[in-house]
């Protein structure tokens, strides 16, 4: 967990909440997006640069570079390896050890194996929980929810967002992925690979040729317009569904990826769903600067979990190469995410931008962010507060959207005591230095070590070289997994696995 005691350099910065307006708030989550399915580039080299790798000349998101160039962008921004905990980490600003749904939830009950600890939380958010939406709805917003819900199980609470604190739904309910991208399938309801997974809602284009991340869209931006007509200030969380499976693509951009040669038609498809999201980006932009609100709306863009391009081996540095790794695993490319921040436009003159500033064209390339301080984020800017007695894992990221340096230590706790492709493992992250605790795997080193700034692709598992290392980072893991009452998988002792 991120620790900044930065409360003089808030104030020199004049985050003052009394004095803070009411912003609009974009906040756009793509599903299995990781930080190489873009032609931005998220990697730096050893100078801090951004440099490019093949993987981000295969993709084409220009709105996406467009946005990096006139915000802020991160090099290490950590999510949970999978969407579920995720989503909750974001709504609630806490590590998944703390809220419990550390795995998938699954849509129509219970997941987990046989040695999954037995009260993990499977049945996500509900009404009772402290969420972001819920806060903002609160204090006057109007709170939009649009695309992959995914916060609780069929027929509980939370499968409908409206029961976590959003006054709108816009095609969101239990279901992970859709059976369907095609409108002429009715996104599942007229035909698909499985009616369970249809995409609720969006009846005005089932039978039409309209792509869903467009149909998607253009719901967003007519929600968006009705709240601007109202004067009220509004949260729109767009939650794409894509760029999950079903790997369909988006007819919009294919001829671009006709000429290309060892592409599989299933990798051609993705970048076709990439493009599609970067298309949403720039129209939702646009639509916000045409309806004169740009300059008092911060956008916020990420994924939720690492890559899951059809490319590769889950374990190799294959569909987020160099990096390591694919979703579900304990590598860094099953844990990155892109990251951006920025304001919809920028402007000197804007009173709420001179109290919270922008960068415009960084790339941080070694602090750490992670999906916990999104809610602590939000609510500076927009003056809101969180009970008391609701414990916040993350911190602000505006010192850090300022260009301001931090010399605090920056830690990523991910807990998942779970089968998947990764199972059953733990991973503490405390600046370059990163332990991974299996705790099941038979055939599966039960520690790994690695210093990710000499190796930053994890190549050379240093459990044996460095004992001291791994005894100290084996007790912080034990610390931070105590301090949050963690569960461990059956038959497991988090205390005498880990302290030597």
């Amino acid at each position: 967990m991120i620790q900044r005691h930065l409360i003089c350099l808030l104030v020199a910065l004049g985050f003052a909440q009394a004095d803070v307006s009411r912003p609009n708030i974009l906040l756009v989550l793509i599903d299995d997006m990781g930080p190489m399915d873009t032609s931005v580039p998220f990697l730096a080299d050893s100078e801090g640069q951004p440099v490019k790798h093949p993987l981000n000349q295969f993709y084409h998101t220009p709105e996406m570079e467009k946005l990096a160039a006139q915000g802020f962008r991160s090099s290490r921004f950590y999510a949970n390896s999978v969407c579920s905990p995720t989503r909750a980490s974001i709504m609630t600003g806490q590590s998944s050890a703390r809220h419990r749904t550390t795995q998938w939830i699954r849509l129509t009950g219970r997941n987990g194996g046989s040695h999954d600890p037995a009260d993990w939380n499977w049945s996500g958010l509900g009404k009772d929980n402290v969420t972001l939406a819920r806060l903002l709805q609160s204090a006057g917003y109007r709170t939009i929810h649009c695309g992959k819900g995914h916060f609780a199980p069929f027929n509980h609470e939370g499968s409908n967002p409206k029961d976590i604190g959003f006054d709108v739904n816009i095609g969101g309910g239990s279901i992970g992925r859709p059976s369907s991208y095609y409108g002429e399938e009715g996104y599942g309801h007229i035909r698909g690979t499985s009616k369970i997974h249809a995409v609720p809602g969006l009846e005005a284009y089932r039978g039409t040729k309209t792509y869903l991340t467009e149909a998607l869209t253009l719901e967003l931006k007519k929600e968006i317009s009705a709240a601007v007509e109202a004067k009220k200030p509004f949260f729109a969380y767009m939650s794409h569904y894509a760029l999950h499976s079903p790997f369909q693509a988006d007819p919009r951009f294919k001829d671009r990826y006709a000429g290309i040669q060892g592409r599989s038609k299933r990798e051609v498809a993705y970048a076709t769903m990439a493009e599609g999201i970067d298309k949403s980006l720039g129209d939702l932009m646009r639509h916000i600067e045409s309806l004169g609100v740009a300059e008092d709306t911060l956008v916020v863009f990420l994924g939720d979990n690492g890559s899951d391009a059809p490319m590769g081996n889950s374990h190799g540095h294959t569909s987020s190469a160099p990096l390591r790794g694919k979703k579900a695993t304990h590598y860094e490319g099953g844990m990155r995410v892109p990251f951006i921040a920025a304001w919809a436009q920028p402007s000197e003159d804007a009173q709420i931008q001179k109290r919270f500033p922008i960068t415009q064209g960084i790339l941080e390339p070694t602090d750490i962010g992670t999906v916990h301080d999104l809610l602590p984020t939000l609510l500076k800017v927009t003056g809101v507060e969180a009970p008391e007695e609701h414990v916040i894992d993350g911190a602000s990221l505006w010192p850090w959207f300022a260009g301001i340096e931090t010399a605090q230590p920056q830690r990523f706790l991910m807990h998942f005591p779970h089968s998947h492709r990764s199972s059953y493992f733990t991973v503490l992250i405390d600046g370059h230095r990163k332990l991974v605790w299996h705790q099941l795997n038979e055939g599966d080193e039960r520690f790994e070590l690695f210093d990710l700034e000499a190796d930053p692709y994890e190549k050379k598992n240093l459990a044996e070289d460095r004992p001291a290392l791994l005894k100290e980072m084996r007790g912080l893991m034990a610390e931070e997994l105590m301090a949050v009452d963690a569960q461990a998988p059956k038959g497991v002792d988090i205390r005498t696995a880990l302290i030597p």
